[in-house]
């Protein structure tokens, strides 16, 4: 099995993880199954659909429909699973990890091949990882887990830089898809298991000043005597 049909099985893989998180995001809107379809399938394929999209090929899912096959079949499944059993919600954290590194690199070697510049290629990797998740969580109501405190994007970035940086330095293929998805998958692990966020916005505030005691005590002093 060479590395071209690991990334491919990964790839499938990847699809089932992110369609069941579009699920468990359905789930807690109370979608009905279509529209669990819906929102899975934007979830695994969105990301990756807008990538082709804006670097000009044939989207992937239309020269390849298993990956239809595979949203589908895998939310139908779970979607009535659910009903009799607990999801494994602390699993799939992980092994959406392993998608979002699989994602990422897939997307980045896809905009290289096709002579993209470096900054694009690590767009386009970002975008295949992180989009269909942003597509989720709008539709549902919620606000992208990309624009929260958590480390997704930034591994995802990590993970795509990782790879060009090595391929540009000599390291072989194989050895640097495998190093890069190792590292994003590390990274994303270890801010869920440390609660690593990132930090947010917050306005400067001015420090509240408290009254002067020695000037009122003079107004008050000045009213006594104006008696």
């Amino acid at each position: 099995m060479n590395l071209v049909q690991i990334l491919y099985s990964l790839d499938l893989f990847g699809t089932v993880v992110f369609a069941i998180t579009g699920l468990l995001a359905a789930r807690r809107k109370q979608l009905d199954l279509f529209g669990a379809i819906v929102i899975a399938m934007v979830t695994a394929i969105g990301g990756g659909t807008l990538r082709d999209l804006i670097i000009g090929v044939p989207v992937f899912w239309t020269q390849n429909d298993i990956y239809i096959y595979v949203v589908v079949i895998s939310t139908v499944a779970f979607f009535f699973l659910a009903r009799y059993k607990r999801l494994p919600v602390k699993m799939l954290l992980f092994t959406d990890a392993l998608g979002l590194a699989v994602f990422t690199v897939i997307g980045t070697q896809k905009a290289m091949e096709l002579g993209f510049s470096d900054p694009i290629a690590i767009m386009t990797g970002i975008m295949t990882g992180v989009v269909g998740g942003v597509i989720r969580d709008v539709l549902v109501g919620e606000i992208p887990l990309v624009l929260r405190k958590e480390i997704y994007a930034t591994a995802s970035f990590i993970g795509a830089s990782l790879l060009l940086l090595l391929l540009h330095v000599g390291i072989e293929q194989d050895v640097a898809v495998i190093t890069a998805i190792l590292l994003t998958v590390t990274l994303r692990v270890w801010a869920i298991m440390r609660k690593i966020e990132l930090p947010v916005f917050i306005s400067y505030k001015a420090p509240e000043t408290s009254p002067n005691p020695v000037s009122e005590e003079s107004n008050l002093n000045k009213e006594d005597s104006s008696k």
